[in-house]
């Protein structure tokens, strides 16, 4: 399988408090992605700012660290071919008014600030570092699935 790649997803609070962790868990694996590894966490501060260190100098990053601290989240990494495009296709815009209907935040989403869910943008950057934020080397799995030979040429 070329081109595999793990990527970060995180359904945020108003995912969680929504009920919809099933659903996005669903759409990923009905996709045809493999979920190497979940963790249901509430974020601290700490992890915050870490998580968001590029926004830490903006205006809107307090209310971005309180929203994303004020409940729990659920934390995974996805594996699949070409991994962080097709969950960034599969989210949406940031913004969910410009998302399309399908998209996850296209069909859950109403407001910027209250997008339902983050996921990674690169492999090299923000993947790697926030999976390594979020996970310990031995949270994640490997294992094939059993229908992974209908997956991939």
């Amino acid at each position: 399988m070329a081109d595999v790649e793990r990527t970060f997803v995180m359904v945020k609070p108003d995912g969680v408090q929504r009920g919809l962790i099933g659903d996005i868990v669903s759409r990923f694996e009905e996709r045809g992605l493999k979920l190497v590894a979940g963790r249901f966490m509430r974020i601290d501060d700490e992890l915050a700012r870490e998580h968001y260190a590029e926004h830490v100098e903006k205006p809107f990053f307090e209310d971005l660290s309180g929203f994303i601290t004020s409940g729990p989240v659920f934390a995974m990494v996805w594996e699949g071919q070409d991994a962080i495009a097709q969950v960034r296709t599969m989210m949406g815009e940031t913004d969910p008014a410009e998302s399309a209907p399908g998209t996850i935040r296209g069909d859950f989403g109403l407001d910027l600030g209250r997008n339902v869910i983050h996921g990674s943008d690169t492999e090299t950057g923000s993947a790697e570092r926030e999976i390594d934020l979020f996970f310990e080397d031995e949270d994640l799995h490997d294992y094939d699935r059993i229908d992974e030979t209908w997956l991939y040429e």
